[in-house]
């Protein structure tokens, strides 16, 4: 699992009847604690209908398989949580109400 935050939305016309009407999100992994881009960004089925420049947590690998949304389906990372807030030894380091710190 990693965080990372919503950059795009990809639309494919063509694919696999088992992705229709599943919403894919391009997500650019994250550092924790700076926020900071991390690794090459990712395409991942969203299951909680995270929206643009959001904070998420993304699964990757046959984890991706396992929500309601995603079960049985030809995907490799899925959106699971939209982060709310965290805490790195007591100390807030991102709410999603206020600018990043």
């Amino acid at each position: 699992m990693y965080a990372a935050r919503i950059i795009g939305t990809v639309v494919a016309t063509q694919k696999d009847p088992r992705m229709n009407s599943l919403k894919m999100q391009v997500v650019q992994p994250v550092n924790l604690v700076t926020f900071e881009n991390e690794g090459k960004p990712a395409v991942a089925i969203d299951a909680v209908g995270a929206g643009n420049s959001e904070i998420v947590l993304v699964v990757a690998g046959s984890s991706a398989r396992l929500t309601e949304l995603t079960q049985n389906k030809p995907v490799d990372a899925t959106i699971m949580a939209i982060v709310d807030y965290i805490d790195i030894e007591g100390k807030n380091v991102f709410s999603k109400n206020k600018k990043e710190t």
